[in-house]
């Protein structure tokens, strides 16, 4: 569902966010190794953040990015509507244009709606903090 554009943006968050306590500033070379992420499309993703104040970018040979608010006000809902966009939420399944109608919607429509909704609350909740306590104290070897 999301792209991998936003996966990959949510992830490096939360590797900055995972970082943040050793007050550094991290280059993107390092972020893209840690996450296996390849550099050039990483760099565009975290300007894009970084455009949108999620991120700080500090140019430079010590340069590199952080976080540019705490991790606790970044929701993952923040994210989605950055790089997805807004319509993320609000699209049909399986792309039918009248899916929207209250009228007229596709035979997935009824089923889905309601995972959507919860999905929506879900992101809305979840923060960049909160994830990446939860994988410091599970000490999450997936993740990078």
């Amino acid at each position: 569902m999301l792209s991998n554009t936003c996966k990959y943006a949510i992830r490096a968050c939360i590797f900055l966010a995972l970082e943040e306590n050793r007050s550094r500033i991290i280059g993107i070379k390092e972020i893209s190794k840690a996450l296996n992420i390849p550099t050039p499309f990483l760099g565009k993703i975290l300007q894009v953040l970084a455009k949108n104040k999620i991120l700080r970018s500090i140019k430079g040979p010590n340069g590199g990015f952080t976080l540019a608010v705490p991790p606790s006000q970044i929701k993952m809902m923040d994210i989605v509507n950055i790089i997805d966009g807004g319509d993320f939420f609000n699209s049909c399944l399986i792309g039918v244009a009248s899916c929207s109608s209250e009228e007229e919607h596709c035979p997935i429509h009824p089923h889905y709606s309601p995972i959507r909704e919860q999905l929506k609350k879900l992101f809305n909740e979840q923060n960049i903090e909160s994830l990446a306590n939860e994988i410091h104290h599970h000490a999450h070897k997936v993740f990078i």
